[in-house]
Order: structure tokens, then C-alpha cells, then sequence
């Protein structure tokens, strides 16, 4: 008889497109969760580390949001910006002042694409130019714009675009030109690309460089801290706005700071967010300062951007986050992953290196003794972490990267049980 699961998967492959693809030679559901752990159709308990790619940041089903979202259904679920709505207007609020940003405007969207677009159309805008910079190995988003600025073979759909979008070396230094500089070294090299860029690739009249603080599909690429600092000032130079995607960073992952870009010693002028402030929730949006986000000069607005179901989900999210300090907790569970993880990696001759910070790490599969990708390994220690009960994430450019990204609100003994069924699954390929 065909299980619950592979009985969806049929329903799943017959309806939906063929680009969408269910993880796992055997995939499975997610029927309920609660915590760190999900259940499927079948019964079968898995600990999760994906989040639903680092969207459910504070666990399933966490009382405080389901509660903000039923007390909102029961009164209304939407009404969109043309009218005033309280939750919107205190989530704004709340996110204009944890940004960081002077002088606050945000916008809300639905998605980290349309976010990522819209920041893009604003630069474009304001500067009253179609040239941008992104990260080479960046990923920002399925939309036609986001995907102009993506520089990810397994993740771009089409080169078309209105934009004339320059490349720069990115914090993926295992494989760029400079793998064996210290950091002092690899950022002076990156930000000597990035003047040559401006000076050979452009017109000299640049709209923006976006970057994510710590790269996500590209595999958690971490950059030295005062990377985009000493990049920043080169933009400055040429009045070039810098776009901080912390679509995957915010929100207080990293463990050392609430923003990602808090690492590198300056304030972007616009940054975007999504994925975890709702909880899963459907929320996202754009901070910018006043003179840039007012520059449009039409009504333009989102239709389910900030609706007051989600903008409940976010205030639940957000002040849960800050009241539990799960910052704090980030950090210190970020420490026990290293403290576990580095030395295994260090003896594994497959695994190229353990990258990333707080909840937010990544294994690099790689031939023995090489930095040639292996796929066949990756793939291998991803079923066999289901097969142990660990669900973790996949990326990279060349789909080599496994992504370990836990609820904030992981505790220290779940840590350590999904770190032995990790660890366990290294050994057996090893």
C-alpha cells in the first residue's frame, strides 16, 4: 500500500510545475509541528532545521502567534493600505526603529522578491539610473527584477532585463581568485574589484550595490566583519546606495547582532526583509530613509503587504524575539555548533569547511583533499539526516552546501540531539 506521502507526492508532481521540486528521493510531508519538531502524514517525527527556509523562526506553532492571529481573524483579515490599519501602522513603527535607518519609512510587500524589487525600483528612481551592482554568488529573489541582480546559475530563470548590472567579488572566498588571504587581505582584494568594476563595467553612475550580509542559497558565504565597511566607502565616493538584503539575516540570527550588516560598522541606506518576522505568516517589506522611499512620484501600494493578519503574526514574532533575548540564545548556540561541529569538519577530508554564525552555519561537500564539489555527498548526508530524524536545507552553487538553520528558540539539549544525528550521518560516509 502507498504511504500518506508518496500518495501526495503523485498529487504533487501531477498538478504543480515542473520547476517546483519536493526535497528527498522519498519526500515527505509536514502535517502539524510544534517547537523545533515537525510530523508528517505518516506519523514520522523529524527535528526541524530548515524552518521552512529559515521562515518559522520561533518554532512551530508558538502560542504567542497563534493567539495574535486568531484574537486578528476573528475581527478582520484585510484591508489593505488604503485605509488605516493599527497593526500595520504599529509593526511599521516597530521595524523604522530596530532598523537602524534615520528618519524611517516602511513598506510592506509580501515576499523578500518583491521587496528586493521594490528596493531596486526606489534606487533606480532616486539616482536616475538603471546601473547596479550586485554579489557575485548572491541570490535575491524569483521576481523578473530580483532575478537581474542574482548571480547563481542554479537559481537564474533569465538574463533579460531593463537593468545594466555589474558583478563584484562577494564574501565567497573558497572560491574566488584569493582563497588564501587573511581577511584584512581578501577585503582589500574585494574592494580593489569593486573600484575596478565602477571604474571598466559602469558609466560612473551607479544607482546601488545590494548585498546580503551573509550569502543564504549561496551557501552562507560569511564575509570578515568590516567587509561592507570598506566597501561603503568606495560607494560613498560615488554617492552609490547600499541595499542590505537581510531577507535571511535579521531578525537577530547571526547571534552578534540583530541586523546582519551591524557587523561591518555602518547603516545601509535601505534594507529588506522577510522570511522569519512573520513566523511563517506571509510578511515582508523594505526600510528606507524618507527622501528615498518618498521619491515616487504616483500611489503605488501593496495588496496583501502588511494586512492585519500578518502584521499581527509579526508584532507576536518580533516581540517574542526581543523578550526572550533569542539574540542571546543565537549566540550561544551558534558557540555549541562550532565547538561540535569545527573539529569534525576539521578531520573530514569531504567537507571543505563550517561556515556561518549563531543559527545560521553551513557544510561545504567536496572531493577528498580538493575544493571540487561533490554532490553525491551532500546528498547523501541529506537523507541520511531524515533518515535519523534531522530535516536540514540545501544550497550552494553547486548544490554541494548543506544549510543547518535551527529555531531561534532551540534549546541546548535539542541542539545536542540533532548535532549527534548529524554527526552520526558524517561518520557513516566518512
Amino acid at each position: 500500500m502507498m504511504s500518506a506521502n508518496a500518495a501526495l507526492n503523485e498529487r504533487y508532481k501531477a498538478v504543480l510545475p515542473a520547476f517546483l521540486s519536493a526535497m528527498y528521493d522519498e519526500p515527505i510531508s509536514i502535517d502539524r509541528g510544534e517547537g523545533s519538531w515537525v510530523w508528517d502524514l505518516d506519523g514520522n517525527k523529524y527535528m526541524d532545521w530548515f524552518g521552512g527556509v529559515l521562515t518559522t523562526m520561533i518554532g512551530h506553532s508558538h502560542p504567542d502567534v497563534v493567539a495574535a492571529v486568531q484574537q486578528q481573524a476573528a475581527k478582520v483579515m484585510h484591508t489593505s493600505t488604503l485605509y488605516l490599519s493599527e497593526p500595520m501602522i504599529e509593526l511599521a513603527e516597530e521595524i523604522a526603529g530596530l532598523s537602524g535607518i534615520p528618519d524611517a519609512r516602511v513598506f510592506f510587500t509580501t515576499s523578500g522578491s518583491e521587496a528586493n524589487d521594490m528596493a531596486i525600483m526606489l534606487a533606480t528612481a532616486y539616482r536616475k539610473s538603471n546601473e547596479v551592482l550586485a554579489m557575485r554568488n548572491s541570490y535575491h529573489g524569483r521576481s523578473f527584477t530580483a532575478q537581474a541582480i542574482t548571480s547563481h546559475r542554479s537559481w537564474s530563470n533569465t538574463a533579460v532585463s531593463g537593468l545594466s548590472v555589474s558583478f563584484v567579488q562577494g564574501p565567497y572566498q573558497l572560491r574566488s581568485p584569493h582563497p588564501d588571504l587573511d581577511d584584512e587581505g581578501y577585503t582589500q582584494a574585494c574592494v580593489s574589484d569593486l573600484v575596478q568594476v565602477i571604474d571598466m563595467m559602469t558609466a560612473g553612475d551607479v544607482a546601488c550595490l545590494i548585498a546580503e550580509p551573509i550569502q543564504g542559497v549561496g551557501g552562507f558565504a560569511t564575509p570578515p566583519d568590516g567587509f561592507f565597511g570598506a566597501m561603503h566607502k568606495v560607494l560613498d565616493e560615488h554617492d552609490i546606495l547600499f541595499v542590505s538584503d537581510e531577507v535571511q539575516t535579521g531578525w537577530g540570527r547571526t547571534g552578534d547582532h540583530f541586523w546582519g550588516y551591524q557587523a561591518h560598522g555602518i547603516v545601509p541606506d535601505m534594507l529588506t526583509f522577510a522570511k522569519g518576522v512573520g513566523n511563517g505568516i506571509t510578511l515582508a517589506g523594505i526600510v528606507a530613509r524618507s527622501d528615498i522611499m518618498n521619491v515616487l512620484p504616483h500611489l503605488s501600494f501593496s495588496t496583501f503587504g502588511g494586512n492585519p493578519l500578518s502584521a499581527a503574526a509579526g508584532l507576536a514574532t518580533i516581540k517574542h524575539v526581543r523578550d526572550a533575548d533569542l539574540q542571546a540564545n543565537a549566540f550561544d548556540r551558534g558557540a555549541q555548533i562550532q565547538a561540535r561541529l569545527g573539529p569534525v569538519a576539521e578531520r573530514t577530508s569531504w567537507i571543505a569547511e563550517l561556515r556561518g554564525r549563531g543559527l545560521m552555519y553551513a557544510l561545504e561537500t567536496v572531493h577528498p583533499d580538493s575544493i571540487e564539489p561533490d554532490v553525491k555527498r551532500s546528498k547523501e548526508l541529506l537523507e541520511r539526516t531524515k533518515d535519523k530524524g534531522l530535516l536540514i536545507g540545501k544550497g550552494g552553487l553547486y548544490g554541494n552546501v548543506l544549510r543547518l538553520t535551527p529555531m531561534l528558540t532551540i534549546t541546548k539539549a535539542e541542539l545536542d540531539d540533532g548535532l549527534d544525528k548529524l554527526i552520526a550521518a558524517i561518520d557513516e560516509i566518512d
